[in-house]
């Protein structure tokens, strides 16, 4: 390890490797750090759903390229494209899917409008109270689990520091940057990436920075394996349901139900008030889930800002200090959006424009 970094980066989820990956790949020394292991917070263990259905409108362009780079992994992250609907089980949620997947497919996801027959062709176990659905190709998911064994296998082949289990304390600034505290151990670097998820907005505090930034406690549950009862993802128009069934015959239940605790206090807890609608949802909708047993359910960090698009740029008006996160759908944008960030430190013009941390926050309709 050198004495001084080009860069230092917080946070060792997706976003952060792939920044490290692009700056790397630029000429910059950078180093991750993680309070934990890399891959292992909000990277490792949300879901995995790739779905364009559930990704806000402005995003769309984000998610297709990061949709992209998923494939591109392919089976070294358990990358499947299997085709995905979303469901409406009365006219009030027909007309909320038809506005929201009308407003994504201009935006340039390839969604279509499909009627009861043809979802039962499609899902032949689904309830047969659909009455309206939305169907996209190139919904899928990947193995979140391996996202952290992929990354830190290309931060070793790059030669990239990383530093695990190191828990910020203290952030100082100096003449030469910044000087990044755990206990005894101090980390020295020119930059600054903060990226480090539902810890977002207390390292930034450490800096100065009052970010209106709140973590969301999304809760996920998995069955025992089950004979093949979904072929692809399954969506609600409501956005609270998300499934896939996985190829050992597992089911993964989702859908941004909220548990409890805070990223300061360490893992969240289970909401029992929270997960039982989830799983009778799910129930609902595939009638045959009643047959099949809960085997685990967790929580995960999702942080988000009040307009639910991310943090991505220069933070205030510190030299060289940059943050990233706070990205609704971080999964599916994370490996895209990392590069632009990447790009944005390496003194480049990025792809597509960035997402100023410092703009005014207003409260927008999530779609």
């Amino acid at each position: 390890m050198t004495n001084t970094y080009d860069i230092a980066i917080i946070g060792g989820g997706i976003m952060g490797c792939g920044a490290a990956l692009r700056i790397k790949e630029g000429g910059m020394d950078p180093v991750v750090i993680d309070q934990g292991d890399i891959g292992q917070g909000a990277s490792g263990v949300n879901a995995g759903t790739l779905s364009m259905q559930i990704k806000r409108v402005k995003l769309m362009p984000y998610a297709i390229k990061g949709h992209h780079e998923w494939q591109l992994m392919g089976e070294k992250v358990g990358f499947k494209k299997t085709g995905g609907l979303t469901l409406a089980f009365n006219d009030r949620e027909a007309e909320l899917l038809q506005e929201r997947m009308t407003m994504k497919r201009d935006a340039g996801a390839d969604i279509t409008f499909v009627n009861p027959k043809k979802v039962e062709e499609i899902e032949p176990h689904l309830a047969k109270k659909i009455v309206a659905a939305s169907f996209c190709p190139d919904d899928g998911y990947a193995n979140s689990s391996l996202s952290g064994q992929y990354y830190r296998g290309r931060l070793t082949d790059e030669n990239i520091d990383t530093i695990e289990r190191f828990q910020v304390s203290e952030i100082n600034i100096n003449s030469n940057g910044y000087e990044i505290s755990s206990g005894d151990q101090v980390i020295k670097a020119t930059r600054i990436l903060i990226a480090c998820g539902g810890l977002t907005k207390h390292v930034a505090a450490m800096l100065g920075e009052d970010l209106p930034i709140r973590a969301r406690i999304n809760t996920v549950s998995v069955t025992e394996r089950a004979p093949r009862i979904m072929n692809g993802v399954i969506g609600h128009a409501t956005g609270l349901l998300t499934m896939k069934q996985k190829d050992n015959g597992t089911v993964l239940i989702g859908g941004g139900w909220q548990g409890k605790g805070t990223p300061e206090e360490g893992r969240g807890a289970i909401n029992p008030e929270t997960l039982l609608p989830n799983l009778q949802l799910a129930q609902f909708a595939v009638p045959t889930l009643s047959k099949v047993r809960v085997v685990r359910s967790w929580t995960g960090f999702e942080a988000n800002v009040p307009d639910f698009y991310p943090l991505a740029g220069r933070l205030g008006e510190k030299d060289n200090a940059y943050i990233l996160g706070c990205v609704r759908g971080g999964y599916t944008i994370g490996p895209y959006i990392s590069k632009l960030m990447g790009d944005l430190i390496l003194g480049r013009e990025p792809e597509m424009p960035l997402f100023d941390p410092n703009r005014v926050f207003n409260e927008d309709k999530l779609i």
